[in-house]
């Protein structure tokens, strides 16, 4: 076995263990969650929303009111925390459509983009295996303000995984990331909260835009 082989089997080892090494203890955020959607009397759900603070704040009873919904974001989160409460969150809910934004604090915490391609192809992978008719789309990493001098890993990231939908038939990537980038290919201001990261009614509203165009063309479900 040469160097370069050895070198590419470590480097699978270290993307698997380490999704379960740094992955938190999100066990009140999760439990929090689960005790909303039992309140509501809410066992399945046609779109199933999970992620970091974007999917967390985004108000999807006023944005979606006439599609099935549930919210299963958890702030601060990175796509191993989901991976880790998949079965939790997304699988016992058996969703038709899983929407993913994640990624965002990963690349913000140092992770490359093959590590988070690797996850999120894990993600996907644990959904399919119990849900496989269930669609899996991506939210493209944002460019934000804040994290501008990311970007370029980020976008690397958003590529890949790209790349990686465009060849499984049940996964999909819903661009939401370049209609937030003004003439200058730079992020317009007037989408974000003051600390330059989240999302204000105006960033939130071309998301909304873009995932009713996407739902508008899928024959199931509709709206």
């Amino acid at each position: 076995m040469t160097w370069k082989v050895k070198y590419y089997y470590l480097f699978l080892l270290i993307i698997l263990l380490g999704c379960s090494l740094e992955a938190k203890d999100w066990g009140k955020d999760i439990a929090a969650l689960e005790a909303k959607a039992k309140a509501a009397k809410i066992s399945e759900v046609d779109y199933l929303f999970v992620g970091s603070s974007s999917i967390r704040m985004w108000d999807l009873k006023k944005a979606f009111p006439d599609l099935s919904t549930i919210n299963h974001g958890f702030g601060g989160s990175e796509l191993c925390d989901s991976i880790q409460y998949v079965d939790r969150i997304v699988i016992a809910f058996k969703p038709k459509v899983v929407f993913l934004y994640a990624g965002d604090n990963d690349v913000s915490k140092g992770k490359k983009a093959e590590v988070v391609i690797e996850d999120f192809k894990t993600f996907a992978s644990r959904i399919r295996k119990k849900l496989p008719e269930t669609t899996i789309v991506f939210l493209p990493i944002k460019p934000s303000l804040a994290r501008w001098n990311l970007w370029p890993e980020m976008d690397r990231a958003n590529q890949a995984i790209k790349e990686f939908t465009e060849k499984n038939p049940s996964l999909d990537y819903l661009d939401t990331a370049t209609p937030m980038l003004g003439r200058d290919q730079k992020p317009l201001p007037n989408l974000f909260l003051k600390d330059g990261l989240h999302l204000n009614a105006a960033g939130y509203a071309i998301w909304n835009q873009k995932l009713s165009e996407w739902v508008a063309n899928q024959k199931k479900p509709s709206l």
